[in-house]
């Protein structure tokens, strides 16, 4: 694609960086086959290659209006579109990108700035955000639906307490900052799993990765909360730690960008690189393990208090770091029954704060996903993903729960 943009725009790193991208591009257009939201709409602006055109108009000095606000909006930054790009476009960050630009150059509807505040001042910070979530529970009867905060997952937690430090192998697991109110059995799982497997598991003292922010194009702030934590992780690794396990794939991806997005920092270069580096899902650290003794603990024909279930993968473990069949090939290793699912590359509509933001799109992308997750009548639905597992759960008839609760849950059983 020829590009032509603003001088200021070109001289700048992260407008050479898109240039480069968008460059990239060949207009071929396999990206709107597998886009949500342009198979919903059917609007070019709402597909891959639409919003690249708008963002290459508006770096090129050509007016904006809230109409390409709104286009970037309604994307989902699943990033599907770059699984099937024979280009190799990086779509996402050049979503990023456009974003953040934009986002000073067009001022919002009143509704939407509060709401964007409020979502940025309370999500990344997790004893606000357990407060609030607290006193919604207590109100919940009397609250209109849409305000209904999203009920904690809490089964099974008292099963399990935190294995104490003995091992020689240690491992730094990030904490997060919805995820310790909404589901904090996900991480003593996976403590409990890696303590058999001979692996203690050190918790976290950081909180939010920065994601939120930085995909609602508050750069700055978004990288500002990735410094915290990198200063929080540090020490551990320094110490021997040798991998920072992430259990929710949303922050994985971006917590694996950090050499790239700070690779402009003195002061944080090299240690944010060093983070990317030691950064692993879950699902990855397992996959190089010997798992025979959770086989041995756990036989898939006795104990397994669900065998047959639905694999949901999210869209940030799939397309954003590229463990397409990663984690459906872990529990198949495991023993239990998967079930196909159809158009499982499609997301589920959760997509970080994006269920609350475009509510209405939202809603229809989880009928489908719900309808495709469902249909080999699997016993439960499992994710990779805090915000995909209270996303689904908030109208799924069937039990959802982060993979990593099954498999510890049988070997207490």
């Amino acid at each position: 694609m020829k590009t032509s943009l603003t001088a200021t725009v070109s001289q700048s790193a992260l407008g050479m960086e898109a240039n480069q991208i968008l460059r990239a591009c060949v207009h071929c257009g396999f990206c709107t086959a597998v886009c949500p939201t342009y198979q919903l709409l059917g609007d070019e602006l709402d597909g891959p290659r639409g919003r690249i055109y708008l963002i290459k108009s508006f770096l090129e000095g050509n007016s904006v209006s809230i109409e390409t606000q709104l286009h970037l909006d309604r994307c989902l930054s699943c990033r599907s579109c770059e699984t099937t790009c024979p280009s190799g476009v990086q779509y996402g960050r050049l979503l990023d990108i456009g974003r953040g630009i934009l986002e000073p150059k067009i001022s919002r509807p009143w509704g939407q700035q509060v709401q964007r505040w409020g979502l940025r001042t309370l999500l990344p910070y997790p004893r606000r955000f357990q407060t609030v979530l607290m006193l919604g529970q207590w109100a919940r009867p009397v609250l209109p639906k849409a305000w209904q905060p999203p009920m904690p997952n809490l089964r099974h937690s008292s099963a399990l307490t935190w294995p104490s430090v003995r091992h020689q192998r240690t491992m730094l697991v990030l904490n997060g900052c919805v995820q310790p109110a909404l589901s904090p059995q996900t991480n003593l799982a996976t403590a409990t799993v890696l303590e058999r497997l001979g692996i203690s598991l050190l918790p976290s003292p950081g909180g939010c990765c920065g994601a939120l922010n930085y995909h609602l194009g508050k750069h700055q702030a978004g990288l500002q909360q990735a410094k915290k934590l990198i200063d929080a992780w540090w020490p551990a690794l320094t110490q021997g730690a040798e991998t920072i396990v992430i259990t929710a794939s949303g922050c994985g991806v971006f917590i694996k960008e950090y050499g790239h997005l700070l690779k402009d920092d003195p002061d944080y270069s090299a240690k944010a690189a060093r983070v990317s580096e030691l950064a692993r899902d879950l699902s990855e650290v397992l996959t190089k393990e010997n798992l025979s003794p959770l086989l041995t603990s756990s036989p898939a024909s006795t104990t397994h208090s669900a065998k047959t279930i639905a694999v949901h993968v999210p869209c940030t473990l799939q397309h954003g770091q590229k463990l397409t069949g990663l984690l459906e090939s872990l529990l198949t290793r495991l023993n239990f029954e998967l079930t196909p699912i159809t158009d499982s590359h499609l997301c589920c509509g959760s997509a970080g704060v994006y269920s609350i933001l475009q509510p209405k799109l939202a809603q229809q992308l989880l009928t489908n996903k719900l309808t495709n997750l469902t249909a080999g009548q699997p016993q439960l639905i499992v994710t990779a993903n805090i915000g995909c597992q209270t996303h689904l759960q908030s109208r799924s008839l069937i039990p959802v729960k982060h993979w990593i609760e099954l498999v510890a849950e049988n070997l207490v059983v």
